[in-house]
This record gives C-alpha cells, sequence and structure tokens, in this order.
C-alpha cells in the first residue's frame, strides 16, 4: 500500500518533523501495518491513501487555509494528545457541515491500522473503478428483471463506464475470426464444436480490445441460433486471461465479479443458486462456464439449456471460498464464507455443479435476494468485503 500523510499542528509548519510521541505513534502504526507511512507535501496525492495527521489543538485554521489543496474525503488522523482528538472534532463537523466526507482515525492501534487498511483498498477500488470500461454485447436477458442497473447510478457511485455493442459486431468477428489453438480447451470433444467455440472467444477478444474494455456482458441465448454455438467456453477463457466476463447481460453480476477481481486478484465463478436449504445452511450453485483455472479437473460438455456448443463441466477444489451477490440498485449485497464440500453431477443442472456450506444465514438469500446469479471465489473474505463495500456504499446491506 502506498499510503502518505501530512501533519497539521498548532504554530509549526505542516511538513516540519514529527515530535517523539507523535513519532511513536506512527511507528506503532507502521508495525502493525507492515509498510511505511510517507511524509508528503500536504496537496500531493498521488499514493492509495492520504492521511491528514491533525497534531495538536489549534490545527483548526490551518485546515481552513489548506483546505484547497486537500480533496474529498479526508481523513484526519489523530492520537489524542495535545487536543488533537478536539481539533480533529472540530474540523470533521466543518467538513460534514459543508457536504463533505470524511472520517476521523482515532482508537487503538490495531482499530486504527484496520480502518487504514479498508479504506486504502477502498480508495484503489474506486480508483481503479473509475478507470473501467464495460461492454453490454445486446441488451440483458428478458428474464433479468432485477438485474438491470441505471448506467448513470453506477457511474455516479462507481466511476464506471458502459460501451452498448450489438450482437451483430459480434457475429462479423465471430465471421472472420482466426481460431486459437485447440489445446486451450483440454479434453476430447468434437473438434467442429471447439472451432466455434475457440472461434467466438477470438471474437469476444476482439472487441474487448478494440474498445478498450475491461470486462463485459453479453445476452448469450441469442447466439444459439446465429452461430450454432454457445460463449461458454470463450468466457471461461476470458476470465483466465484477466477479462472480467459474466453471461445473460447480468450487468449487476459483471460489476460483482470485477469487484472480486479488482479486490482479490482472483477469477471467479458466476453460478445459480440451483436449491436452497435452510435446515443445513447449504446451497447448490451450478453454472456451465467456470474459469478453467479455478477448477481442478474438467471436461467439456454441451450447454445445458440447449444441448448446443461447447461447456465447461468443472470440477472445483473442495476448499473454503466466499459466495458475493451486489444488487443492481447498489444499496444491497449478500456475502458469506463458506465451504465446497463436493461438486456433484446431476442430469437436471446446468453442467459445474457444487454443494457450499454458507456461514451466513442462507435463508436472507430467500427474503431479501440481490438477484440470480452469485459469485464464488476462493478463500474466506467476506469481513474485507463487507468492510469495503460499507466504505464504497454504505453499511445498509
Amino acid at each position: 500500500m502506498n499510503i502518505k500523510i501530512s501533519g497539521l499542528r498548532s504554530g509549526l509548519n505542516y511538513n516540519d518533523m514529527l515530535n517523539p510521541i507523535t513519532g511513536g505513534f506512527i511507528e506503532d502504526i507502521e508495525k502493525k501495518l507492515g509498510c511505511s507511512l510517507a511524509m508528503s507535501d500536504i496537496a500531493d496525492y498521488d499514493c492509495d491513501l492520504k492521511l491528514i495527521f491533525i497534531q495538536s489543538g489549534g490545527s483548526e485554521n490551518l485546515f481552513l487555509q489548506n483546505k484547497d489543496k486537500l480533496k474529498e474525503p479526508y481523513y484526519l488522523l489523530t492520537n489524542g494528545s495535545n487536543n488533537s482528538l478536539a481539533a480533529s472534532l472540530e474540523i470533521m463537523t466543518y467538513i460534514t457541515a459543508n457536504g463533505k466526507q470524511g472520517e476521523i482515525l482515532h482508537g487503538d492501534i490495531d482499530y486504527i491500522a484496520q480502518r487504514i487498511t479498508t479504506l486504502a483498498k477502498t480508495e484503489q477500488l474506486k480508483k481503479e473503478l473509475a478507470k473501467t470500461v464495460f461492454g453490454v454485447m445486446g441488451r440483458p436477458s428478458d428474464w433479468l428483471i432485477a438485474s438491470v442497473p441505471s448506467y448513470e447510478e453506477v457511474t455516479r457511485k462507481l466511476g464506471v463506464t458502459f460501451k452498448d455493442i450489438s450482437l451483430d459486431e459480434v457475429k462479423k468477428e465471430y465471421d472472420r475470426a482466426v481460431m486459437v489453438g485447440k489445446d486451450l480447451l483440454p479434453g476430447v470433444f468434437d473438434d467442429a464444436e471447439k472451432t466455434k467455440a475457440l472461434k467466438t472467444y477470438a471474437a469476444f477478444k476482439t472487441i474487448a480490445e478494440r474498445y478498450g474494455l475491461s470486462g463485459f456482458t453479453v445476452r448469450c441465448f441469442d447466439l444459439l441460433q446465429p452461430l450454432a454455438t454457445t460463449g461458454c467456453a470463450g468466457l471461461a477463457l476470458l476470465n483466465d486471461d484477466g477479462l472480467t466476463a459474466t453471461c445473460e447481460g447480468d450487468i449487476a453480476a459483471l460489476i460483482t465479479m470485477h469487484i472480486v477481481r479488482l479486490l482479490t486478484g482472483q477469477p471467479s465463478f458466476q453460478a445459480n443458486p440451483s436449491r436452497i436449504s435452510p435446515s443445513d445452511n447449504t446451497v447448490v450453485l451450478a453454472h456451465c462456464t467456470v474459469p478453467l483455472a479455478m477448477t481442478k479437473d474438467l471436461r467439456l460438455d454441451t450447454h445445458f439449456e440447449s444441448g448446443t456448443g461447447v461447456a465447461i463441466k468443472g470440477y472445483l477444489k473442495e476448499q473454503d471460498v466466499t459466495i458475493f451477490r451486489l444488487s443492481a440498485d447498489l444499496k444491497h449485497y449478500y456475502v458469506s464464507d463458506g465451504t465446497i464440500l463436493k461438486n456433484l453431477d446431476e442430469a437436471d443442472l446446468c453442467r459445474t455443479q457444487i454443494l457450499v456450506k454458507f456461514q451466513e444465514d442462507v435463508s436472507e438469500i430467500l427474503r431479501k435476494p440481490c438477484g440470480n446469479h452469485h459469485i464464488v471465489f476462493y478463500g474466506h473474505h467476506a469481513e474485507e468485503i463487507r468492510r469495503v463495500m460499507d466504505a464504497i456504499i454504505g453499511s445498509d446491506k
């Protein structure tokens, strides 16, 4: 983390050396964080997180004198000595009274370090999202009646922008696509079907590069007839490539999956909750595409609903996972740590199937769902997701 700090102290210039008391306070935070807090000019915001260290009482007017050099949100760090908390409370009251956002970082070292870590990750995420361009290939599928956010609202809250792309453009790129190596899809399967699936992958990739997309979602069922194949394999391969890609035009799932990638660096599995069992707090999750990198083994199959093309029957590792879903209005989310208990092989479900034991109450999904597709990724990250999402969208889950 690249964290910079500027000091305000009554009677001293903001960039003077810190005295031994406040210096020890900073050193303790650095030890807990495992990284340095770099002293910087008050106008220097070339970092993941900028802290304003209020070192003493009487710093209020120094804040006013320098406020044009500072940027929102204002993070005021204080150790409470020399009336620094009193000054911070006055400054933060001024900030909020003027409709601005900020927070006082005060408490024991563990708490302060945790908040700094969360805020740094939050600011990193905001910066990455502000650079994000999502493609929407075709409109969302007709059955996603609650998963279509307002482009304007997403841009306002997260900074993400969108590019609408017609399926005609996808079809044209498919027709001119040069197939990449068949070894990208391991396993025995019909060569002609592999060729079509890999041409779809090449078409998606070309369009993503053309528009500088960070990710995209596609109305994939509308490709079944004109291309006589599915997007399942192409989406799997692109998620392996580091491009966030979701099916069925599910924009809310795309946002969720991309946040996972930015926070953890991981690809993730977009899945339908197929069965929910409140009695033992388990959920069966299934879909026909999954990043190959997430699988311990796989075989190729047809798309479940259509019997067409190439889908991925992935076998995931039986280990800890997180399950996450953001609502389309960006006001709510569901997140839980969990564990994959086993892979399933049922004839009436999409090809990749897992049984997951949740830690959070699964009946919440039945009472207050955030949409259909949920995003599954390895490791326990629920607490980190909660802290970051609460900082970005608020704490009303």
